[in-house]
């Protein structure tokens, strides 16, 4: 049946991004930081466009942890490229800034929307995957703040954070692997053997994919190379870009449609979107990372300024405290909203 219209504009706005971003990438000035974050944003929606459609060959499990999954591809290659450059405080920042405007600013946002849907203004979805994401989120937080008192203590331990660092990776992937496997092999039981036929063939999606990858590779080499002058302009400090607009601009795709789920009512399928990309960065994406940067000169460890560590422990808590029990008001939203507003204005003045 091939692409719908929407799905067209999608590929064509996602290309000419691309492009744009490529013949700029060498300019000064801010023109090349400009194209290169829009390119960032379009590649994400192209991501999530080749993801929902791939989806459709497999069915709707493999769908929502493939969203979770490459949906994290063009922050995987921001971060990359950070490390690679040097710049591992936009990577730290990054990463925080991904699991904390998805579990405070998106999660508010989608919240808001939704219980205003609402008749009786409450928003109501399933407990399970907020509990399991919250759980998630707490495994890898306990990991980053034994790094911090151990750092500000001064022990003998605090010579190592990068093998520290390294084995608690280790364990936090272990346990994200212990929850994803049956997560989905339930999502696959429940969700019966009713799909929709594939509108595109899986070689074209796989192709979709691929393209997007490479794509997301250059795009974050583009935009790391321009941040660092373009924070010069803007008088912006790395951990606001990090923690603000690389967060929001490389999840933006998913985030939206979040937002779009959340005001057609469909609860569950919006806080699943947000919740996965919570449990995919935090569980899986970090620990990771951090592994991977052992092959790099510069390494990413958990080790990270006191008021980001106080960010995620307290993020982590009041998120659970919000959706924990499978339901949530307007003003819980605008509190999780409010709450990330807050963090990011002591990034903005750091």
């Amino acid at each position: 049946m091939g692409f719908t219209a929407r799905e067209r504009a999608v590929l064509g706005v996602a290309f000419a991004a691309f492009v744009a971003a490529g013949l700029t990438s060498g300019m000064s000035g801010l023109v090349p930081f400009v194209t290169s974050l829009v390119a960032l944003a379009a590649v994400a929606w192209l991501v999530s466009l080749a993801t929902e459609l791939l989806g459709q060959h497999f069915g709707p499990a493999v769908t929502g942890f493939l969203q979770s999954s490459l949906g994290n591809m063009p922050e995987l290659f921001v971060v990359l490229a950070a490390i690679q450059a040097g710049e591992t405080e936009i990577a730290l920042t990054s990463l925080i800034g991904s699991v904390l405007a998805n579990a405070l600013l998106m999660l508010g946002v989608a919240i808001m929307v939704g219980a205003r849907h609402a008749t009786d203004g409450v928003m109501r979805f399933s407990a399970r995957l907020p509990n399991d994401t919250a759980t998630l989120l707490q495994v890898a937080v306990f990991g980053i703040v034994l790094v911090g008192l151990v750092e500000s203590a001064g022990t003998k331990a605090a010579q190592h954070i990068t093998a520290i660092s390294a084995i608690a990776s280790v364990c936090l992937l272990v346990v994200y692997l212990c929850w994803v496997i049956p997560y989905l092999r339930a999502d696959q039981r429940a969700a019966g053997t009713e799909r929709d036929r594939p509108r595109v063939s899986l070689k074209v999606c796989v192709a979709l994919l691929a393209a997007a990858g490479v794509m997301a590779a250059f795009v974050s080499e583009w935009f790391i190379t321009a941040l660092t002058p373009a924070i010069a302009q803007l008088h912006i400090s790395k951990a606001f870009a990090g923690l603000v607009i690389v967060a929001i601009a490389g999840n933006a795709a998913e985030n939206l449609t979040a937002i779009l789920l959340a005001a057609k009512g469909e609860a569950d399928l919006a806080i699943s979107v947000i919740k996965n990309s919570v449990a995919q960065v935090a569980a899986f994406l970090f620990p990771l990372l951090v592994l991977v940067s052992l092959l790099f000169t510069h390494h990413l460890t958990f080790s990270m300024p006191s008021i980001y560590i106080g960010g995620l422990a307290l993020g982590s808590l009041t998120v659970w405290q919000i959706t924990g029990d499978g339901e949530a008001a307007f003003y819980e939203g605008a509190a999780l909203v409010a709450l990330f507003t807050i963090l990011g204005s002591f990034a903005l003045y750091s």
